[in-house]
């Protein structure tokens, strides 16, 4: 289950990455348009998830 999620987390973070890059209102740090805003979200709630379970393993 880590490697599923850290693999969904990269590739989320990767979607992100290309659309900011090719789309003319986001910016790498913001997203402005509803297709950004969808990718920006799904990254943020994975990279939480992701930063969690370290947390969480780390304290076991």
């Amino acid at each position: 289950m880590p490697a599923d999620l850290y693999s969904r987390y990269m590739g989320a973070r990767s979607t992100w990455a290309d659309h900011a890059d090719d789309c003319g209102t986001c910016t790498p740090t913001r997203p402005a348009c509803p297709d950004g805003t969808a990718l920006w979200e799904r990254f943020s709630r994975l990279q939480d998830a992701y930063l969690t379970r370290l947390r969480t393993k780390g304290t076991s």
